[in-house]
């Protein structure tokens, strides 16, 4: 079955960087939103038939919006020349959501966000969250200079308390944020959140590996390159494998070059998805036998022992049974 669908209203689109806009979704009929935790994301409709995904922005507790933030890219790929185009004030799209595979740990005693470009959306959101509730937080927010940096009003009474620091590189690598110092050294009950390009996803993993396991959370809003290279995160030099549904018992073979859900498609059965790159979570699914691979960017140690996102995951073992 298809991801279920809301219609809204786009209230506002608002300037907020060189070429960053921040869009404003309500209600058409004025009703509630359906809620949202901090780290939330929605899934945007597009003319194209297809969703993007795209990271909430606004203090979960406001329950009549949704605000969310789009850097437009030159290639127009990730869908954004689309929302640029034509996500004009008053015009009435379809979302599905909300959902959230980077949610704020409860546990936490200290959260330090680290957010390089666009990367900012979610983490406004887990700002707006703590601050209102009173939590201990610090933000680094890298860009490339002023003009690139969004939400630069909502910051400023945070940057001016010194919870938030600005790093502007000026596309110098040598001028960047020294994340592998900042990571050193870990407090007892820091929670460590990032999100941004590649290249800065890669050093805070790095950086961070000897912090323990459950304490570290990010959210990527692009595969790496590897990931690109493969077709629909389907890694053809991977070998071939079977699936069984456990509800019906069928068996299939899952070949190079088709992804889990292709298969399950091809048998008629229908999947929900949306990404299809292993970054959303729309098609996690139970598995209950077997070894997966997993190539998704969302599920930790702990859910990988119970789940698997069957856009992109391959198997170990020569059959993988589904809780289908």
């Amino acid at each position: 079955m298809g991801i279920a669908k809301t219609q809204v209203r786009v209230r506002s689109v608002t300037y907020l960087a060189d070429e960053i806009n921040a869009y404003e979704l309500v209600d058409p009929n004025g009703a509630p939103l359906a809620p949202f935790t901090a780290g939330a994301h929605i899934d945007v409709f597009l003319p194209d038939g297809k969703a993007r995904q795209y990271s909430l922005a606004n203090d979960p507790a406001e329950t009549h919006r949704y605000e969310f933030a789009v850097q437009r890219e030159t290639d127009g790929s990730s869908g954004s020349r689309a929302v640029f185009d034509l996500m004009q004030v008053g015009r009435i799209i379809s979302i599905g959501g909300p959902r959230n595979n980077f949610p704020l740990s409860d546990s936490a005693e200290h959260s330090l966000l680290l957010a390089g470009g666009i990367g900012i959306t979610p983490m406004m959101s887990m700002l707006r969250h703590l601050h209102r509730a009173g939590a201990d937080f610090n933000m680094h927010y890298c860009t490339r200079n002023l003009a690139k940096t969004a939400f630069r009003e909502a910051l400023a009474p945070h940057i001016e308390t010194g919870r938030v620091l600005i790093h502007h590189d000026e596309g110098d690598p040598e001028k960047s944020l020294d994340i592998e110092t900042l990571l050193r050294e870990r407090s007892d009950g820091t929670h460590l959140y990032f999100c941004g390009p590649t290249g800065f996803m890669k050093a805070a993993k790095a950086a961070s590996e000897h912090w323990p396991a459950d304490a570290v959370h990010c959210e990527y809003f692009k595969p790496d390159e590897k990931a690109q290279s493969l077709s629909h995160g389907v890694d053809t030099t991977k070998a071939e494998f079977q699936i069984k549904l456990a509800g019906s018992g069928a068996v299939y073979d899952v070949p190079h070059g088709k992804s889990i859900v292709q298969v399950l498609r091809e048998q008629g059965i229908e999947v929900e998805t949306s990404c299809e790159s292993g970054l959303c979570g729309t098609c996690r699914t139970r598995y209950l036998g077997g070894e997966p691979e997993h190539n998704d960017y969302v599920l930790n140690d702990h859910e990988q022992d119970e789940f698997v996102m069957i856009c992109s995951a391959r198997s170990k073992t020569p059959l993988l049974v589904l809780d289908l």
